[in-house]
C-alpha cells in the first residue's frame, strides 16, 4: 500500500517541483530586468582610460557667473566615494536612491545662496529659482546653467521619468517634472543629500 501511495504522489511532486523552478526563474528574470531598467547614473571609466572631458560653467560662491570651462569628468571608485560621503549621500548620489520627503535639510530653506554638488562642488542651482513645491523636496524651476546638469531617461519602479545628474561627476540629484511655475514650467525635484548649500554673504 505504501508503494502505491508514493506512486500516486509522484505526479503531484513533479508538478510542485516544476512550479517551484518556474517561479524561481521568473523571480530571477524579474530582478535582472529591474536592475537593467534602473538608471545608470554613475558608471566608472574603464581602467587606464582617460576621463571623459565635460563642459561646465563656473560660478563664484556669490552666484556670479565666471567662465565656461572644459574639465575632466570626476571619476572615483566606490570605496573612494564611500570615504568622502555619508551613507545616505552615497546611496542617493552614486546609486540613485531617494530621500524621504520632508526629511532633507534644504526642502524648507529660504536663505539666499548657491547649491553645489555634494560630490564635486559643481554649481547646480541658485536660491533665485527655488520655490515651495509642496512636495517635501527642494525644488527649482531652472538650473543655474544648463551645461551643469544632465537629463537621463529613468525607467525604474515601473515608471518613465527624467532623472537629473551632475555633469561633472554623474551624481544623481533627483528628477525633473513639467509641473513647475513660470517661466519654465519645470520642477527640478532634488535630494537635499545631493546638494551643499553656500549662503550668500551680506555685503
Amino acid at each position: 500500500m505504501f508503494e502505491s501511495e508514493v506512486e500516486k504522489d509522484e505526479p503531484w511532486v513533479d508538478l510542485k517541483r516544476r512550479a517551484f523552478l518556474v517561479t524561481s526563474a521568473a523571480a530571477v528574470g524579474g530582478l535582472a530586468v529591474w536592475s537593467w531598467r534602473k538608471p545608470r547614473l554613475a558608471e566608472a571609466t574603464a581602467p587606464n582610460e582617460p576621463p571623459q572631458e565635460v563642459t561646465i560653467v563656473e560660478f563664484s560662491d556669490a552666484g556670479e557667473r565666471l567662465k565656461t570651462v572644459h574639465v575632466p569628468k570626476v571619476v572615483k571608485t566606490e570605496e573612494e566615494w564611500r570615504k568622502q560621503l555619508t551613507a545616505g549621500a552615497f546611496d542617493i548620489t552614486r546609486h540613485a536612491d531617494t530621500e524621504i520627503a520632508y526629511t532633507g535639510k534644504y526642502w524648507n530653506l529660504h536663505d539666499k545662496g548657491l547649491y553645489r554638488c555634494i560630490c564635486c562642488d559643481n554649481a547646480l542651482f541658485s536660491s533665485e529659482t527655488k520655490f515651495d513645491s509642496g512636495t517635501g523636496w527642494p525644488s527649482f524651476w531652472d538650473p543655474i546653467a544648463p551645461e551643469n546638469v544632465r537629463s537621463i531617461r529613468d525607467m525604474s519602479y515601473g515608471m518613465i521619468r527624467t532623472a537629473v545628474s551632475c555633469t561633472e561627476c554623474d551624481a544623481h540629484l533627483g528628477h525633473v517634472f513639467d509641473d513647475g511655475p513660470e517661466p519654465t514650467h519645470l520642477r527640478y525635484c532634488m535630494n537635499s543629500a545631493s546638494l551643499r548649500f553656500v549662503a550668500r554673504k551680506a555685503t
